[in-house]
């Protein structure tokens, strides 16, 4: 197989070739109208930090609304939500662009529908990169997620380009109205798409309930948080380029919309470059070498953009910029995914996206609150000051590798035959299993239940605790909650293969006869009543 087969291997799916190519024509229109939004503030105002505002204006919903996404797209048909987004997204643009023609768009309303646009992709997007799992198997997700940045920074590259043409030709409202148009092939293909989706025994999980449930698996698992902070740092620095381009553009290289948008052509032409460059790194070097070293890189190219004063250069340097921006993006996100079990993924993502763009957003305003006082050139340098830090964490908490463990669901719970009459919603429920651990085996045995209660806390259990019986040292019970007994199965039927792991080595060192007990138990509080009658049962429903 040649070296770029792994990248294009996603392109053997006839469904994630027709969605992807209808993405290109959706990033066109959206880069468009991103040109002609930024280009617009220029002409509404003269202050830098509105101009940063339109791109905190358009990563804000995404922090805001992404973990409300993730649940979203975790209990219902991702299909439907992803064309109700494009379906929003394609009113709220085309109600820009009559705004603009008629001569009525102020700069706060202006980013209020930039907010608003923004607020579709925060919908959209959990739901379409958790697809990408149901689109392609396991080993082309990499290359599908690569082949989707590069996708988008193809569009990067051209885009801006165009965008900067429309607006200098036919002004701001042409470009908002072209991307109104764009999201229409794209909502056909995801119509035309039929996804066979995995069938659930089990009812749908309350909203509140699905969003705990996503942040709890995260905060549990320490892959995850490190890719999160990471993610927020990185964002928080590196958006400041884009942020920023406008005000450069207009005040360092003396350009128009037309340089704005070459501008961003160029830094979307490296952002290709390194999408092809990120399958050949990813055979050398390891996940954190890539990423510390393309923080180095994207550095040195925002000293480069700040104190340039030459249009060629000014070009020249953001080419490294968009490569470092796309390789490290793309190994946060492969990580997640390849961290996150199915259950889960989109809430994962979702966190994701709330870390790195809520580093975006708030960047967004705070180099542009900077410009406003010191000036781009030397925002640019404290930026590349911080984009050290972010390389120099990585010694701290470096990236982890993808990862290897098969986090596919086990499939091997049977549901048990209960002598009680419950209902889903019957509980709370205590589960007891009883071991029997020798003398010898207690260091291993406590390591393994470490392990055992972050699985389980993570998976939904509450107030794990594990027990030692004092009259019989060697007997060993681990105690833990659920709400009810639909919450026991759905926690049951999390475990994944990985996780049998733990199980299995735990079982190996318990010396009782047979497999470890296991007691599910429903319980039932008592109110005393003032005239000492007997205790009356709470209802177990």
């Amino acid at each position: 197989m040649s070296e770029r087969a792994p990248v294009l291997a996603p392109f053997r799916h006839e469904t994630f070739r027709l969605l992807w190519l209808a993405t290109l024509v959706s990033n066109l229109g959206g880069l468009v109208q991103s040109v002609g939004a930024g280009w617009m503030m220029t002409t509404l105002t003269s202050s830098h930090n509105m101009v940063a505002l339109v791109q905190a204006a358009a990563t804000l919903p995404i922090m805001v609304f992404s973990i409300a996404a993730g649940a979203l797209a975790d209990n219902f048909d991702r299909r439907i939500v992803m064309i109700i987004a494009q379906s929003g997204m394609a009113l709220v643009s085309l109600l820009l662009a009559v705004l603009g023609l008629m001569g009525l768009l102020t700069p706060w309303l202006l980013l209020v529908f930039t907010f608003l646009i923004g607020s579709g992709t925060a919908l959209f997007n959990p739901s379409w990169q958790a697809s990408m799992g149901d689109i392609v198997p396991r080993e082309d997700l990499p290359g599908a997620v690569t082949l989707n940045s590069m996708g988008f920074n193809m569009m990067r590259s051209v885009g801006p380009a165009v965008g900067g043409l429309i607006v200098a030709l036919a002004g701001a409202s042409a470009a908002f109205a072209l991307n109104a148009v764009s999201y229409v092939p794209l909502v056909g293909a995801l119509i035309r798409w039929k996804p066979n989706y995995a069938p659930s025994r089990l009812p749908r999980e309350s909203f509140v309930s699905a969003v705990l449930a996503g942040i709890r698996y995260v905060s549990l698992s320490p892959n995850l948080t490190t890719v999160l902070l990471r993610g927020f740092l990185f964002g928080f620095a590196a958006v400041a380029v884009l942020a920023l381009l406008p005000s450069i553009s207009r005040d360092y290289v003396g350009g128009g919309a037309m340089v704005y948008g070459t501008l961003l052509g160029c830094f979307g032409l490296g952002a290709i470059g390194g999408a092809y460059l990120n399958g050949w790194a990813r055979e050398r070097y390891s996940n954190e070498r890539i990423v510390r070293i393309a923080c180095l890189v994207f550095a040195l190219a925002c000293v480069g953009l700040g104190f340039s004063r030459d249009g060629l250069l000014s070009h020249a340097v953001l080419l490294p910029a968009g490569a470092c921006w796309v390789m490290s993006l793309s190994l946060f996100n492969v990580s997640i995914q390849l961290s996150s079990p199915r259950w889960v993924v989109g809430r994962a993502l979702s966190l994701y996206q709330t870390a790195t763009f809520g580093g975006m957003a708030a960047g967004s305003w705070v180099w542009g609150m900077s410009a406003d006082g010191v000036g781009p050139d030397w925002t640019l340098a404290i930026v590349a000051l911080v984009m050290v830090v972010c390389a120099l964490l990585g010694l701290r908490l470096p990236l982890p590798q993808f990862e290897s463990r098969d986090l596919n669901p086990l499939n091997t719970f049977n549901e048990p035959v209960l002598q009680l009459d419950l209902m889903p919603r019957s509980g709370p429920i205590m589960v007891m299993v009883d071991y029997r651990i020798d003398q010898a085996d207690i260091p291993q045995f406590l390591a393994l239940m470490t392990d055992r209660r972050r699985i389980r806390l993570r998976d939904g259990a509450r107030q794990w605790a594990l027990l030692r019986d004092l009259e019989q040292p060697d007997l060993w019970v681990e105690s833990y909650h659920v709400p009810t007994w639909v919450d026991y199965v759905r926690h049951n039927l999390r475990r994944t293969k990985a996780d049998a792991e733990n199980t299995s080595a735990v079982r190996a060192l318990h010396r009782g006869e047979g497999p470890p007990h296991v007691h599910r138990m429903i319980e039932r509080q008592t109110v005393p009543r003032e005239d000492d009658t007997p205790l009356r049962p709470v209802s177990e429903v």
